[in-house]
């Protein structure tokens, strides 16, 4: 259970009962972060609306190699909501998942393409600390992709470094949207349960 319990869809308000019932049609269950994040409404739309534009204008690089840079962040911080939603995500793009469970031999497994290998060696040198990303690194990435698409490599990695961090924080955990028994968050009919 989260640190600071979601507020559930009894004790929400007709804005908040219709984001809910948005995030529900859309992902199956109300993601918890968003259910704990309702205890600042204003805070939550706008990261709502954020999130809505960052995914409308991430349009340069292919979504495995997008999708598979924000996995791996969450692996590597810990965040086992993100792995759980990143992982569901990616098997809704279409695809493969089987082979996350090598990702930790992405640089020799072959698995993973080249473009694949640099945006997680990206990934996981922007997710230390320090932060570890090099010049050469960065140079290759712009051969493989462009600036743009650096620059929307760079921004999914670090708002996945933010969302990875929320969570943790807060401790919210996974939900069973990779299962697809995700729970239903907040639970309409039973006034008690907020997670």
């Amino acid at each position: 259970m989260p640190r600071i319990p979601g507020v559930a869809t009894k004790d929400a308000g007709p804005v908040l009962r219709l984001m809910y019932r948005f995030a529900r049609k859309r992902f199956g269950a109300v993601p918890e972060p968003m259910t704990v994040s309702a205890h600042h409404l204003k805070l939550m739309i706008a990261g709502g609306r954020h999130e809505l534009a960052v995914q409308k204008a991430s349009k340069v690089l292919p979504p495995n190699v997008r999708e598979l840079a924000v996995y791996r962040v969450a692996q590597q911080l810990g965040c086992s909501w993100c792995v759980d939603f990143g992982t569901m995500l990616q098997r809704l793009e279409g695809l493969d998942i089987e082979r996350l469970q090598q990702i930790d031999k992405y640089a020799t497994s072959p698995s993973y393409t080249r473009q694949e290998r640099l945006a997680v060696a990206y990934a996981d040198a922007m997710s230390t600390s320090p932060v570890s990303v090099t010049d050469e690194q960065v140079a290759e990435l712009r051969k493989e992709f462009g600036e743009r698409g650096v620059i929307e490599l760079t921004y999914h990695v670090a708002l996945e470094n933010q969302r990875a961090r929320f969570n943790s924080a807060l401790d919210i955990t996974d939900q069973g949207f990779t299962s697809g028994d995700a729970c239903r968050v907040p639970v309409p009919a039973d006034a008690t349960t907020t997670a």
